[in-house]
């Protein structure tokens, strides 16, 4: 029986980890995909174009309003946190497991692929903690229009402000 290092114990316990992330992640989506789908008269692209609106804080409709407060609302749970959470500890559980393996050899560019997967789970947190501030801007705003002019997916408006 070969003694528990430290690189081996950080390894059990990323591995623990990342099932309690994933199971975090699985309720999330579950919540997100019981949910009614967004009406067909919208275009791709609409729920994008509605939430840069709010970032640039440009008038928006009721539909345009409801639909980004919808995706913000998504996207600003805290649950949503778990997606990119599992996706770091797995790759913490890469390196770790990988520098148990070497028991104090010299590790190659092997060992650090888990880092990636860690800089992308960074990322995604960053952007998810983003939308959080969006979150709260799209509660200030009042819509302005018609109610039915979000059919076209805020193209309109997004051609518009590049202008």
């Amino acid at each position: 029986m070969t003694p528990f290092t430290l690189y081996g114990i950080l390894a059990i316990v990323s591995f623990s980890l990342i099932w309690v992330a994933a199971a975090g992640a699985f309720i999330f989506t579950s919540r997100v995909r019981r949910r009614a789908h967004v009406t067909a008269t919208l275009r791709v692209g609409a729920a994008t174009a509605a939430v840069r609106r709010v970032g640039k804080r440009a008038p928006m409709t009721t539909d345009e309003l409801h639909l980004a407060r919808q995706v913000l609302n998504d996207r600003g749970n805290p649950l949503a946190l778990a997606i990119p959470a599992t996706l770091f500890f797995l790759g913490c559980f890469y390196v770790f497991g990988s520098l148990e393996e070497l028991h104090g050899r010299t590790p190659s560019e092997r060992t650090f692929l888990g880092v990636f997967p860690m800089i992308t789970s960074v990322n995604m947190s960053l952007q998810i903690l983003r939308s959080v501030r969006l979150k709260r801007r799209a509660r200030g705003m009042k819509p302005t229009g018609p109610p039915d002019a979000c059919a076209d997916g805020g193209a309109a408006g997004v051609s518009s402000a590049r202008q």
